[in-house]
Protein backbone atom coordinates (compact mmCIF):
# COMPACT_ATOMS: atom_id res chain seq x y z
CA UNK A 1 0.00 0.00 0.00
CA UNK A 2 1.62 3.25 -1.14
CA UNK A 3 1.80 5.63 1.92
CA UNK A 4 0.11 8.40 -0.13
CA UNK A 5 -3.19 7.03 -0.64
CA UNK A 6 -3.45 7.41 3.04
CA UNK A 7 -6.81 9.48 3.91
CA UNK A 8 -6.46 12.75 2.16
CA UNK A 9 -3.36 12.43 0.32
CA UNK A 10 -3.96 11.56 -3.16
CA UNK A 11 -5.89 14.89 -2.79
CA UNK A 12 -2.90 17.34 -2.36
CA UNK A 13 -0.33 15.45 -4.37
CA UNK A 14 -2.18 15.85 -7.32
CA UNK A 15 -1.28 19.25 -7.24
CA UNK A 16 2.32 18.26 -7.13
CA UNK A 17 4.29 19.88 -10.26
CA UNK A 18 5.68 17.26 -12.34
CA UNK A 19 7.14 19.40 -15.37
CA UNK A 20 10.04 21.71 -15.53
CA UNK A 21 12.30 21.48 -12.15
CA UNK A 22 12.07 24.73 -10.59
CA UNK A 23 13.81 27.79 -12.08
CA UNK A 24 14.89 30.74 -10.21
CA UNK A 25 13.82 32.98 -12.79
CA UNK A 26 10.34 32.47 -12.42
CA UNK A 27 10.65 33.72 -8.58
CA UNK A 28 7.94 36.01 -7.62
CA UNK A 29 10.18 37.84 -5.04
CA UNK A 30 11.17 41.12 -4.97
CA UNK A 31 14.94 39.97 -3.84
CA UNK A 32 16.74 40.39 -7.30
CA UNK A 33 18.76 37.02 -7.92
CA UNK A 34 22.72 37.14 -8.31
CA UNK A 35 23.98 38.28 -11.41
CA UNK A 36 26.16 34.88 -11.82
CA UNK A 37 25.40 31.35 -9.21
CA UNK A 38 26.99 29.14 -11.68
CA UNK A 39 23.86 27.00 -12.34
CA UNK A 40 21.72 26.26 -15.43
CA UNK A 41 19.14 23.60 -16.43
CA UNK A 42 22.07 21.07 -17.83
CA UNK A 43 23.07 18.39 -16.15
CA UNK A 44 21.89 18.72 -12.42
CA UNK A 45 18.37 18.82 -13.61
CA UNK A 46 18.70 16.21 -16.24
CA UNK A 47 19.86 13.62 -13.83
CA UNK A 48 16.80 15.48 -11.51
CA UNK A 49 14.08 15.25 -13.66
CA UNK A 50 15.61 11.45 -14.83
CA UNK A 51 14.99 10.37 -11.35
CA UNK A 52 12.23 11.81 -10.47
CA UNK A 53 10.13 10.02 -13.41
CA UNK A 54 9.45 7.70 -10.62
CA UNK A 55 6.95 5.64 -12.60
CA UNK A 56 9.63 3.09 -12.59
CA UNK A 57 9.89 3.11 -8.75
CA UNK A 58 6.70 1.11 -8.14
CA UNK A 59 6.07 -0.13 -4.35
CA UNK A 60 6.79 -3.79 -4.42
CA UNK A 61 9.47 -4.83 -2.62
CA UNK A 62 10.88 -7.45 -5.06
CA UNK A 63 11.91 -4.53 -7.04
CA UNK A 64 14.58 -3.74 -4.69
CA UNK A 65 17.62 -5.67 -3.65
CA UNK A 66 19.03 -4.37 0.04
CA UNK A 67 22.48 -4.30 0.96
CA UNK A 68 23.42 -2.85 4.10
CA UNK A 69 23.11 0.08 6.05
CA UNK A 70 24.34 3.33 5.67
CA UNK A 71 22.96 5.75 7.77
CA UNK A 72 19.54 6.10 10.12
CA UNK A 73 17.50 8.22 11.17
CA UNK A 74 13.79 8.98 12.83
CA UNK A 75 15.89 9.37 16.15
CA UNK A 76 17.49 6.65 15.63
CA UNK A 77 14.28 4.26 14.73
CA UNK A 78 15.19 3.76 10.96
CA UNK A 79 17.72 2.10 9.02
CA UNK A 80 19.50 3.98 5.42
CA UNK A 81 19.86 0.92 3.64
CA UNK A 82 22.28 0.81 0.55
CA UNK A 83 19.33 -0.72 -1.78
CA UNK A 84 19.90 -1.54 -6.18
CA UNK A 85 16.70 -0.94 -8.26
CA UNK A 86 16.84 -4.28 -9.88
CA UNK A 87 14.75 -3.01 -12.95
CA UNK A 88 17.17 -0.49 -13.92
CA UNK A 89 20.16 -1.63 -12.01
CA UNK A 90 20.37 1.88 -10.14
CA UNK A 91 22.02 2.40 -6.86
CA UNK A 92 19.41 4.05 -4.18
CA UNK A 93 19.14 4.14 -0.61
CA UNK A 94 16.00 3.35 0.90
CA UNK A 95 14.89 4.28 4.51
CA UNK A 96 13.16 1.91 6.13
CA UNK A 97 10.84 2.80 9.79
CA UNK A 98 9.33 0.42 12.02
CA UNK A 99 6.26 1.92 12.61
CA UNK A 100 5.75 0.02 15.96
CA UNK A 101 8.66 1.18 17.74
CA UNK A 102 8.77 4.92 15.96
CA UNK A 103 8.22 7.67 18.58
CA UNK A 104 7.08 9.82 15.94
CA UNK A 105 3.70 10.40 14.91
CA UNK A 106 2.93 8.74 11.85
CA UNK A 107 1.19 12.12 10.45
CA UNK A 108 4.21 13.58 10.75
CA UNK A 109 5.92 11.00 8.83
CA UNK A 110 3.03 10.93 6.02
CA UNK A 111 3.18 15.01 5.95
CA UNK A 112 6.76 15.11 5.46
CA UNK A 113 6.06 12.58 2.05
CA UNK A 114 2.95 14.55 0.79
CA UNK A 115 5.63 17.53 1.27
CA UNK A 116 8.67 16.27 -0.62
CA UNK A 117 6.67 15.06 -3.80
CA UNK A 118 4.77 18.37 -4.11
CA UNK A 119 8.71 19.77 -4.64
CA UNK A 120 10.64 19.86 -7.73
CA UNK A 121 14.18 21.25 -6.99
CA UNK A 122 17.68 19.97 -8.04
CA UNK A 123 19.04 21.35 -4.65
CA UNK A 124 16.11 19.01 -2.67
CA UNK A 125 16.65 15.87 -2.29
CA UNK A 126 13.42 13.91 -3.84
CA UNK A 127 11.20 10.79 -2.85
CA UNK A 128 11.00 8.84 -5.74
CA UNK A 129 8.13 6.52 -3.72
CA UNK A 130 7.03 5.30 -0.57
CA UNK A 131 4.83 2.22 0.78
CA UNK A 132 3.87 0.22 3.51
CA UNK A 133 5.16 -3.62 3.80
CA UNK A 134 4.45 -5.24 6.96
CA UNK A 135 4.87 -3.04 9.81
CA UNK A 136 7.58 -0.91 8.34
CA UNK A 137 7.46 2.35 5.99
CA UNK A 138 9.50 2.30 2.67
CA UNK A 139 10.93 5.75 1.32
CA UNK A 140 12.89 5.30 -1.63
CA UNK A 141 15.30 8.22 -2.73
CA UNK A 142 18.23 8.74 -4.71
CA UNK A 143 21.92 7.35 -3.24
CA UNK A 144 23.96 10.74 -1.92
CA UNK A 145 27.00 8.16 -2.40
CA UNK A 146 29.20 11.13 0.08
CA UNK A 147 26.89 10.80 2.55
CA UNK A 148 25.94 13.78 4.71
CA UNK A 149 28.46 16.97 5.01
CA UNK A 150 28.45 15.94 8.79
CA UNK A 151 29.72 12.23 7.72
CA UNK A 152 32.73 14.51 5.50
CA UNK A 153 33.62 16.16 8.80
CA UNK A 154 33.42 12.64 10.70
CA UNK A 155 35.38 10.41 8.05
CA UNK A 156 38.34 12.54 7.22
CA UNK A 157 37.47 16.52 7.88
CA UNK A 158 37.87 16.53 11.40
CA UNK A 159 39.12 20.45 11.62
CA UNK A 160 36.63 21.51 9.36
CA UNK A 161 36.25 21.62 5.57
CA UNK A 162 38.33 24.04 3.36
CA UNK A 163 36.52 27.36 2.77
CA UNK A 164 36.07 26.77 -1.17
CA UNK A 165 34.18 23.37 -0.30
CA UNK A 166 32.17 25.16 2.38
CA UNK A 167 31.33 27.97 0.22
CA UNK A 168 29.81 25.66 -2.94
CA UNK A 169 28.12 23.72 0.13
CA UNK A 170 26.77 26.65 1.30
CA UNK A 171 25.47 28.15 -2.08
CA UNK A 172 23.84 25.21 -3.03
CA UNK A 173 21.74 24.87 0.48
CA UNK A 174 20.42 28.92 0.14
CA UNK A 175 19.51 27.28 -3.65
CA UNK A 176 17.30 24.74 -2.01
CA UNK A 177 15.94 27.40 0.50
CA UNK A 178 15.34 30.37 -1.52
CA UNK A 179 13.53 27.39 -3.54
CA UNK A 180 11.31 26.42 -0.21
CA UNK A 181 10.67 29.91 1.02
CA UNK A 182 9.17 30.83 -2.45
CA UNK A 183 6.85 28.38 -1.80
CA UNK A 184 6.00 29.21 2.03
CA UNK A 185 7.66 26.73 3.21
CA UNK A 186 10.22 27.12 7.03
CA UNK A 187 12.78 24.01 6.78
CA UNK A 188 13.67 24.34 10.67
CA UNK A 189 16.01 21.63 10.67
CA UNK A 190 19.09 23.22 8.62
CA UNK A 191 22.13 21.18 9.70
CA UNK A 192 25.63 19.62 8.05
CA UNK A 193 23.74 15.91 8.49
CA UNK A 194 21.10 17.09 5.96
CA UNK A 195 23.19 18.47 3.50
CA UNK A 196 23.51 15.33 1.39
CA UNK A 197 26.60 14.64 -1.41
CA UNK A 198 25.94 12.62 -4.57
CA UNK A 199 28.44 11.04 -6.15
CA UNK A 200 28.95 13.67 -8.78
CA UNK A 201 28.94 16.42 -6.53
CA UNK A 202 25.33 17.71 -6.30
CA UNK A 203 24.33 18.78 -3.28
CA UNK A 204 21.13 18.37 -1.96
CA UNK A 205 19.22 19.50 1.16
CA UNK A 206 17.40 17.11 2.91
CA UNK A 207 15.28 16.62 6.74
CA UNK A 208 11.93 18.02 5.59
CA UNK A 209 10.34 16.16 8.46
CA UNK A 210 10.25 19.01 10.56
CA UNK A 211 9.16 21.29 7.83
CA UNK A 212 6.23 23.66 8.20
CA UNK A 213 4.07 25.98 5.95
CA UNK A 214 3.28 29.64 5.88
CA UNK A 215 0.30 29.17 3.80
CA UNK A 216 -2.91 28.38 5.42
CA UNK A 217 -6.15 28.48 4.22
CA UNK A 218 -5.34 29.60 0.90
CA UNK A 219 -3.25 32.78 2.77
CA UNK A 220 0.66 33.10 3.21
CA UNK A 221 0.83 34.05 7.10
CA UNK A 222 3.25 36.95 7.84
CA UNK A 223 4.05 34.98 10.94
CA UNK A 224 3.99 31.90 12.51
CA UNK A 225 4.15 30.07 16.09
CA UNK A 226 4.10 26.42 15.47
CA UNK A 227 6.77 25.03 16.98
CA UNK A 228 8.69 21.57 16.00
CA UNK A 229 8.13 18.27 17.89
CA UNK A 230 10.90 16.62 17.87
CA UNK A 231 13.37 19.09 17.94
CA UNK A 232 15.43 18.04 20.97
CA UNK A 233 18.68 17.32 18.40
CA UNK A 234 18.18 20.73 16.35
CA UNK A 235 18.60 23.12 19.35
CA UNK A 236 22.12 24.01 18.50
CA UNK A 237 20.69 24.88 15.05
CA UNK A 238 17.30 26.75 15.86
CA UNK A 239 17.15 30.54 15.91
CA UNK A 240 16.73 32.36 18.94
CA UNK A 241 13.42 33.47 18.01
CA UNK A 242 12.32 29.63 17.04
CA UNK A 243 13.60 28.92 20.81
CA UNK A 244 12.08 32.02 22.65
CA UNK A 245 8.67 30.63 21.70
CA UNK A 246 6.69 33.87 22.30
CA UNK A 247 3.95 36.30 20.50
CA UNK A 248 6.74 37.40 18.29
CA UNK A 249 6.46 34.42 16.42
CA UNK A 250 9.17 33.49 13.51
CA UNK A 251 9.20 33.33 9.55
CA UNK A 252 11.67 31.78 7.31
CA UNK A 253 14.72 33.84 8.18
CA UNK A 254 15.12 31.56 10.72
CA UNK A 255 16.35 29.06 8.45
CA UNK A 256 18.89 31.71 7.76
CA UNK A 257 20.43 31.71 10.95
CA UNK A 258 20.53 27.77 10.58
CA UNK A 259 22.77 28.68 8.16
CA UNK A 260 25.37 30.03 9.79
CA UNK A 261 25.45 27.87 12.67
CA UNK A 262 25.61 25.11 9.62
CA UNK A 263 28.49 27.43 8.08
CA UNK A 264 30.30 27.40 11.51
CA UNK A 265 30.07 23.63 11.59
CA UNK A 266 31.33 23.35 8.35
CA UNK A 267 34.19 25.47 8.98
CA UNK A 268 35.24 24.67 12.39
CA UNK A 269 34.07 20.72 12.51
CA UNK A 270 31.90 21.08 15.26
CA UNK A 271 28.84 23.06 15.47
CA UNK A 272 28.79 25.98 18.10
CA UNK A 273 26.82 25.36 21.67
CA UNK A 274 28.67 21.82 21.25
CA UNK A 275 29.56 21.98 25.48
CA UNK A 276 26.83 24.22 26.58
CA UNK A 277 24.23 23.26 28.52
CA UNK A 278 20.96 23.84 26.92
CA UNK A 279 19.82 26.52 29.45
CA UNK A 280 22.80 28.37 28.97
CA UNK A 281 23.05 27.67 25.06
CA UNK A 282 19.38 29.32 25.04
CA UNK A 283 20.64 32.45 26.95
CA UNK A 284 23.09 33.48 24.81
CA UNK A 285 21.23 32.45 21.97
CA UNK A 286 18.58 35.08 23.28
CA UNK A 287 21.31 37.72 24.98
CA UNK A 288 22.25 37.84 20.71
CA UNK A 289 25.85 35.84 21.26
CA UNK A 290 27.30 35.23 17.59
CA UNK A 291 29.96 32.09 17.05
CA UNK A 292 32.88 33.21 15.31
CA UNK A 293 34.81 31.10 12.56
CA UNK A 294 37.81 30.06 14.32
CA UNK A 295 41.03 31.31 12.65
CA UNK A 296 44.23 33.32 13.28
CA UNK A 297 42.03 36.68 13.51
CA UNK A 298 39.52 35.29 16.26
CA UNK A 299 41.35 32.36 18.35
CA UNK A 300 43.08 34.59 20.77
CA UNK A 301 39.76 36.02 21.58
CA UNK A 302 38.25 33.08 21.55
CA UNK A 303 40.82 31.31 23.91
CA UNK A 304 40.80 34.38 26.23
CA UNK A 305 37.56 34.79 26.79
CA UNK A 306 36.94 30.81 27.65
CA UNK A 307 37.57 31.77 31.34
CA UNK A 308 35.22 35.32 31.14
CA UNK A 309 32.15 33.34 29.62
CA UNK A 310 31.68 35.93 27.26
CA UNK A 311 31.81 37.48 23.68
CA UNK A 312 31.56 34.65 20.83
CA UNK A 313 31.31 30.57 20.48
CA UNK A 314 33.59 29.38 18.28
CA UNK A 315 31.71 26.25 17.60
CA UNK A 316 34.75 24.19 19.28
CA UNK A 317 33.91 22.40 22.35
CA UNK A 318 35.54 23.79 25.20
CA UNK A 319 38.52 21.14 25.83
CA UNK A 320 39.47 21.41 22.20
CA UNK A 321 39.37 25.00 22.49
CA UNK A 322 42.16 24.66 25.21
CA UNK A 323 44.14 22.17 23.44
CA UNK A 324 47.48 23.24 22.55
CA UNK A 325 46.93 21.24 18.91
CA UNK A 326 43.75 23.26 18.05
CA UNK A 327 44.95 26.60 18.88
CA UNK A 328 48.19 25.74 16.65
CA UNK A 329 45.57 24.76 13.63
CA UNK A 330 43.57 28.15 13.84
CA UNK A 331 46.62 30.22 14.10
CA UNK A 332 47.48 28.69 10.85
CA UNK A 333 44.64 29.25 9.08
CA UNK A 334 42.77 32.31 8.04
CA UNK A 335 39.18 32.82 6.36
CA UNK A 336 38.30 35.29 4.07
CA UNK A 337 36.50 38.37 5.64
CA UNK A 338 33.76 37.62 3.22
CA UNK A 339 33.48 34.46 5.15
CA UNK A 340 33.54 36.01 8.27
CA UNK A 341 31.16 38.52 7.57
CA UNK A 342 28.73 35.76 5.78
CA UNK A 343 28.42 34.01 9.36
CA UNK A 344 27.96 37.48 10.96
CA UNK A 345 25.08 38.41 9.02
CA UNK A 346 23.44 34.99 8.97
CA UNK A 347 23.63 35.38 12.83
CA UNK A 348 22.02 38.58 13.39
CA UNK A 349 19.42 37.93 15.95
CA UNK A 350 17.46 40.85 15.00
CA UNK A 351 14.67 39.83 11.76
CA UNK A 352 14.88 43.21 10.52
CA UNK A 353 18.57 43.29 9.70
CA UNK A 354 19.05 39.51 9.04
CA UNK A 355 18.93 38.77 5.06
CA UNK A 356 17.28 36.36 2.98
CA UNK A 357 18.05 33.48 0.78
CA UNK A 358 18.05 34.83 -2.32
CA UNK A 359 20.05 38.07 -0.74
CA UNK A 360 22.71 36.26 0.49
CA UNK A 361 23.02 34.13 -3.08
CA UNK A 362 24.57 37.52 -3.62
CA UNK A 363 26.94 38.36 -0.76
CA UNK A 364 30.72 38.79 -2.02
CA UNK A 365 31.30 35.15 -0.54
CA UNK A 366 30.23 33.88 -3.52
CA UNK A 367 31.11 35.78 -5.95
CA UNK A 368 34.49 33.85 -6.95
CA UNK A 369 31.82 30.18 -7.73
CA UNK A 370 31.87 30.86 -11.40
CA UNK A 371 31.09 26.61 -11.79
CA UNK A 372 28.60 24.12 -11.19
CA UNK A 373 29.27 22.84 -7.22
CA UNK A 374 29.32 19.12 -9.27
CA UNK A 375 32.30 20.20 -11.14
CA UNK A 376 34.15 21.35 -8.44
CA UNK A 377 33.30 19.44 -5.04
CA UNK A 378 34.44 16.11 -5.91
CA UNK A 379 38.51 17.86 -6.05
CA UNK A 380 37.98 19.98 -3.01
CA UNK A 381 36.67 16.49 -0.55
CA UNK A 382 39.78 14.37 -2.19
CA UNK A 383 41.13 12.25 -0.84
CA UNK A 384 37.14 10.44 -0.01
CA UNK A 385 35.67 8.73 -2.24
CA UNK A 386 32.06 7.86 -2.97
CA UNK A 387 30.43 4.79 -2.26
CA UNK A 388 29.86 3.29 -6.07
CA UNK A 389 31.03 -0.25 -5.91
CA UNK A 390 28.28 -2.58 -3.90
CA UNK A 391 29.30 -5.82 -5.39
CA UNK A 392 31.30 -7.06 -2.57
CA UNK A 393 28.78 -5.71 0.25
CA UNK A 394 26.77 -8.38 1.56
CA UNK A 395 23.33 -8.58 0.95
CA UNK A 396 20.35 -7.98 3.45
CA UNK A 397 17.43 -10.85 4.24
CA UNK A 398 14.10 -8.13 3.57
CA UNK A 399 12.34 -8.02 6.90
CA UNK A 400 16.19 -8.11 8.81
CA UNK A 401 15.32 -4.73 9.95
CA UNK A 402 16.16 -5.47 13.57
CA UNK A 403 19.15 -7.02 12.49
CA UNK A 404 19.99 -3.97 10.25
CA UNK A 405 19.43 -1.47 13.14
CA UNK A 406 22.10 -3.56 15.57
CA UNK A 407 25.07 -2.92 12.79
CA UNK A 408 24.23 0.53 12.99
CA UNK A 409 25.42 0.43 16.19
CA UNK A 410 28.72 -1.59 15.66
CA UNK A 411 29.28 -0.09 12.19
CA UNK A 412 32.50 1.96 12.19
CA UNK A 413 33.37 4.94 9.23
CA UNK A 414 37.31 3.56 9.55
CA UNK A 415 35.98 0.22 8.81
CA UNK A 416 33.92 0.48 5.90
CA UNK A 417 33.15 2.58 2.77
CA UNK A 418 34.58 6.35 2.92
CA UNK A 419 31.85 9.26 2.69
Amino acid sequence: MSLLQCACASSKTKESPTAVPYSRKHQTTSASPPQNDGLSQGEDNRIHSTMMSSGSFVPDTKHYELYTVIGRGCNDTAGIILTKHIPSSKHIAIKKTNLESCDIDFSVLQNEVILCRQLQHEKVLPILTTFIHDHELWTVMPLMAYGSCKDLIHAYFTNGLSEQASSYILRDTLLALEYLHSKGIIHRSVRASHILVAANGNVCLSGLRDAHSMIQRGRRLRIVHDYPQHFVRSLQWLAPEILEQNLMGYDCLSDIYSVGITACELANGYAPFTDMPVTQMLLEKINGTKPVLADCTTIADLVGEENTNQGHDSGIDSEATNSREITDLANARKFSHHFHNFVEICLEKSLETRPSASTLLGHSFFKHLKKKTSEMLPSLIQPLSPLTDISKLPKAQAGDVDDLAEDINNMSMEEGWDF
